[in-house]
């Protein structure tokens, strides 16, 4: 690998990276990327044109024809070498990602750890992707499920986590023998750029990923349309994600969506409402609410509201707002003035409404796109914010009297990704686990996105998975072979 192939161009400008190499885009074009937190222009990346992507299709397919071919422990050799080199350099990915997000630092590197993670267990189980014989109901004959890579992958990642949702593809894709052509976030392009730089500098073969940046219905279009793309994965928003599936069926290419969420939690009257008021707020918050699992819509059984309520007010109102490389700050700003404008929308609507502000309610003044930590009550059932995601500081409480009223309220509603609940009760536990629609369902606590276990939803909320066996499984086709003794 030449010296110019190792040299990423990132922070402040950003190219594309198509068969080895960084370049900028054909026709010169950048868009300009902003600090969340002032305002101001912090570097460029460059937006794709078509001769970019096309450039990318033929890199992908010439390298899947070779990469499919590698020993999945050599495949698995690249990747744990690219995870020590993200955590060797997390701490300057970690003050990129927070720079062009905006997420406390703290925030930033515990991303960073999870790709680290992801492309570790992805190199590990990636050598586990068994087939199977199946017995045969004639002598002679032997019958076998083969489980190979699909072929060349188009991937879309989103801002709010711009490494760590990447780094989900990346690995799984890699580690099942496929090429991949991924399609970052303009907003916050470090966090991707520095990926596949690090895989790179582990010896990944030149094609086998491939990164672009620029306008996303021309590029999902290009990419998705090609013959070279056998498979999608997005994750981002549900409109959009509706979009990229019907164009896929078009072309008879399998999806992988996660479309966001509006979770619920069943906080019930035989746990302390003060420290789960306190655990809840802390996730709520966390990335400024901008986590399509953040907890946002809270039912709280009646005779523990007030206390819940109370508890979960003080401890948004006493969180560290502030840059995200400032010490001390628990939460940073919005990722732009468009999110900071529609939470406000949400929250005004609400209140005009007759929603009652526990905490929060308004953006704060000065420069960047900072808004309250927000606590919504007797919010009308009308109001936006009860069917909308917010992606922001914005949570919205309400009581219930029972299990299954809890249920009810939880489930009424187009999402189906995260959902919690708190409880020491089995009768209870079980009753949630069994009534609660929901891809995933946290009892007594919030981690969900850990590298070994499926991520996603149901509902509005998407279908297929990433993580787990089940993410790595999405990357493959199944093929059954019988074959008769020869007479």
């Amino acid at each position: 690998m030449s010296a110019n192939q190792r040299t990423l161009r990132a922070a402040p400008d950003t190219g594309l990276f198509i068969d080895g190499s960084w370049r900028d885009a054909d026709d010169g074009a950048v868009r300009e990327v902003v600090d969340p937190a002032s305002g101001q222009v912090t570097g460029r990346v460059a937006r794709a044109a078509a001769q970019d992507l096309d450039d990318a299709l033929a890199a992908a397919q010439r390298a899947f024809g070779q990469w499919r071919q590698v020993a999945a422990r050599d495949r698995a050799a690249v990747l744990r070498r690219a995870a020590a080199l993200v955590r060797e350099r997390a701490p300057a990915i970690a003050a990129t990602i927070s720079r062009e997000i905006g997420k406390p630092v703290a925030e930033a590197e515990q991303e960073v750890a999870n790709c680290a993670d992801a492309f570790d267990w992805c190199a590990e189980e990636g050598r586990r992707a068994y087939g199977r014989l199946v017995p045969a109901r004639q002598p002679g004959v032997t019958q076998t499920v083969l489980r190979e890579p699909v072929g060349p992958v188009a991937a879309f990642s989103p801002w709010n986590f711009p490494a760590s949702q990447a780094a989900k593809k990346l690995a799984a894709a890699i580690a099942s023998g496929c090429s991949i052509i991924l399609k970052g976030p303009e907003e916050a392009p470090g966090g991707s750029a520095a990926l596949v730089q690090a895989l790179a500098d582990a010896g990944l073969p030149a094609g086998v990923a491939n990164l672009v940046f620029g306008d996303p219905p021309m590029i999902s279009g290009h990419l998705i349309s090609s013959p070279v793309i056998r498979k999608v994965s997005f994750t981002g928003s549900v409109p959009v994600g509706k979009s990229l599936a019907e164009l896929a069926g078009r072309h008879m290419k399998p999806c992988t969506l996660e479309l966001g969420g509006h979770a619920p939690v069943l906080v019930f009257d035989d746990v302390d409402p003060e420290a789960v008021a306190r655990a809840v707020a802390a996730a709520k918050f966390r990335n400024a609410g901008q986590v399509c699992i953040a907890p946002t819509r809270l039912f709280v059984q009646r005779g523990v509201y007030e206390r819940f309520a109370a508890a979960f007010a003080q401890a948004a109102g006493a969180i560290i707002v502030g840059r995200g490389d400032q010490p001390g700050v628990q939460m940073g700003p919005l990722s732009s003035r468009r999110r900071l404008d529609a939470v406000r929308a949400l929250v005004d609507e609400a209140v005009g409404l007759g929603a009652t502000v526990l905490a929060g309610g308004a953006a704060l003044g000065g420069p960047g796109f900072f808004f309250q930590p927000t606590a919504l009550a007797d919010v009308p059932a009308r109001a936006r914010v009860w069917h909308e995601e917010p992606f922001g500081p914005v949570a919205i409480l309400d009581a219930f009297d029972s299990t299954a009223q809890a249920l009810d309220k939880a489930n009424d509603t187009a999402y189906g990704l995260a959902s919690y609940a708190f409880t020491g009760r089995a009768d209870r536990i079980a009753q949630v686990s069994e009534g609660m629609q929901a891809g995933m369902l946290g009892i007594n606590h919030f981690a969900l996105g850990v590298a070994e276990a499926p991520f996603g939803g149901i509902k509005d909320s998407g279908y297929g998975r990433e993580g787990g066996i089940e993410g790595l499984e999405a990357y493959t086709v199944t093929k059954f072979v019988t074959q008769r003794t020869a007479a």
